[in-house]
């Protein structure tokens, strides 16, 4: 693929960031890959945009994420339901009035055979490599988490090769704001999947729908307000990213590495909760 379309190949994430060329790094590595591309990046002083989720190791995301603070530097995590409109607008709503609860998660059927992603070990589950959008967004929407206790659902899925996941994970949080949700991950339902978020406050209901965030928003006493999701949004984010490399402006990114560490943080603790079968705090 290289020799056809010219493109430079590097043996190691530090020979590329070292490169006279490079202004910034994208890194997209599973989560049990972090490591290298990152401390390449901060070695060599360059902005870096990560896919989420972050990483397994939060000593080793505490660690960079001290680093970039360090050198000021410039950073981007891929939670791109930050960008969309209808999540702008529930948010401006949410900050002049306090959510109160969320309901939704992340269905879908049984995975194939799959080197990593069904390896729980390596992708930290379901819920932590997939739903963390979900995650993010109830972060995104409530602010911070203190707690959470979580229940898994296994032995359905059967003869799946590398397959150490949990079949179905619900998980409760409570959040500093007072508000409560319960978000779900499901490998396990091959009759159709879903997306969604429910979300309400005392006088809002927010119903976000499908991959794109569709949003349904009812104001008491108001005709329904609705906001189709935009196409697009991968490329929408990256520019983000793109422009604020070449202006220096960082007003429109929307999680910065340390904020990612947060949302990365929150799904990893409902795995030591399934562990431990206890609340975890944060």
């Amino acid at each position: 693929m290289a020799e056809k379309t010219g493109a430079k190949v590097f043996e190691t994430a530090a020979d590329l960031a070292n490169d006279a060329g490079v202004d910034a790094l994208f890194i997209f590595v599973p989560p049990f890959a972090h490591g290298d591309a990152e401390r390449a990046a901060l070695s060599a002083n360059l902005p870096f945009f990560i896919e989420k989720p972050i990483g397994l190791d939060e000593g080793f995301m505490d660690e960079i994420a001290a680093e970039v603070e360090n050198l000021g530097l410039l950073t981007s995590v891929g939670y791109m339901t930050r960008y969309r409109k209808s999540v702008q607008r529930a948010r401006e709503i949410l900050q002049e009035e306090q959510p109160i609860m969320a309901f939704g998660g992340w269905w879908g059927g049984s995975p194939g055979d799959h080197p990593w992603w069904t390896d729980k070990a390596k992708s930290g589950g379901q819920f932590h490599e997939q739903a963390t959008h979900t995650v993010d967004l109830a972060r995104y929407l409530f602010g911070e988490a203190v707690e959470v206790f979580a229940y898994s659902a296994n032995g359905f899925n059967k003869g799946i090769p590398h397959y150490t996941m949990d079949d179905a994970v619900t998980v409760a949080i409570k959040f500093a704001n007072g508000g409560i949700a319960n978000l779900m991950a499901s490998c396990s339902s091959n009759a159709g999947g879903s997306l969604f978020m429910d979300v309400h406050s005392l006088n809002h209901n927010f119903h976000f729908t499908e991959w794109d965030h569709h949003v349904v928003i009812k104001a008491k006493g108001q005709d329904p307000e609705e906001i189709k999701g935009e196409p697009g949004i991968f490329g929408i984010e990256d520019q983000v990213f793109v422009d604020a490399v070449r202006s220096g402006d960082r007003s429109g990114i929307l999680s910065p590495y340390a904020d990612g560490v947060k949302s990365a943080k929150l799904s990893l603790a409902s795995n030591r909760s399934l562990e431990t079968g206890k609340p975890v705090q944060l």
